[in-house]
């Protein structure tokens, strides 16, 4: 049984302050917590169902800590509404400098504030294969729980860099193609692209800010063929990669 300290510890890790003054985050759901054990993250806690325990037996024999508790425990310490299988908290990730190399093809997300869609372009870079993602600092905070759990395991694999984008930007103009994604842009099925460069995309209800558009080389957009007013940023996202990647030899 979880005790009420290790409850409030636990919860106090749902809000950023105290994230980042332990160092520490959340993950929740069998399929998060297993990717977390075959990861680089260094564990702090782990608690497992007797269910979970029974099903990961040679995993969790490698070496790590565990304690067995209940659904009912789970989920007065977590976010979830159900939890039948573990929780993890995990040390954050310290990562080395950014650096770019001429073919490197890097995605750029400016005040992306949604968790549930940062999550989600996090595992959508994970599947083409884009280990790095660089946000603006009034994106949604990586280590949020809701951010962890769309990444359905991505978070393992993808590296997430805050910084001020616009000046970034401005560094990079000389040596990488940027492509920002607007209504006013090219048609990007017009377009031979090919996986190199940075993307940038801009907050779900307002665009790439001006002082960021102002260091795009390339406005691109898909076309529409329907008459919706938009797409979801993430939706937006995946469609753009892959129009990149659709001719990749990777």
């Amino acid at each position: 049984m979880l005790s009420k300290a290790v409850i409030k510890y636990i919860k106090s890790l749902q809000v950023k302050k105290y994230r980042s003054q332990h160092q520490a985050f959340v993950v929740e759901g069998a399929k998060s917590v297993q990717e977390l054990l075959h990861s680089d993250f260094e564990l702090q806690h782990l608690y497992v169902t007797e269910a979970f325990y029974r099903e990961h037996t040679k995993t969790l024999a490698k070496g790590f800590q565990y304690e067995i508790v209940t659904e009912e425990d789970l989920v007065k310490a977590g976010t979830f509404a159900t939890n039948n299988a573990a929780l993890a908290v995990a040390h954050m990730r310290r990562l080395p400098p950014l650096q770019l190399e001429p073919n490197d093809f890097i995605l750029a997300l400016d005040d992306i504030r949604d968790p549930g869609n940062l999550g989600t372009i996090i595992r959508i870079a994970d599947w083409y294969g884009i280990s790095k993602v660089v946000c603006s600092e009034t994106c949604a905070d990586f280590y949020n729980p809701k951010v962890i759990s769309a990444t359905m395991g991505s978070f393992t694999r993808v590296q997430a860099y805050y910084l001020d984008l616009a000046q970034w930007l401005e560094k990079q103009q000389s040596t990488h193609a940027i492509y920002g994604a607007s209504l006013e842009g090219e048609n990007l099925h017009r377009m031979q692209l090919e996986p190199k460069g940075i993307v940038v995309m801009g907050n779900e209800a307002n665009g790439i800010r001006p002082e960021v558009a102002s260091h795009i080389t390339h406005l691109i957009k898909i076309p529409a063929f329907g008459k919706a007013e938009s797409l979801n940023v993430a939706t937006a996202t995946a469609i753009i990669i892959d129009n990149f990647m659709r001719n990749s030899t990777r």
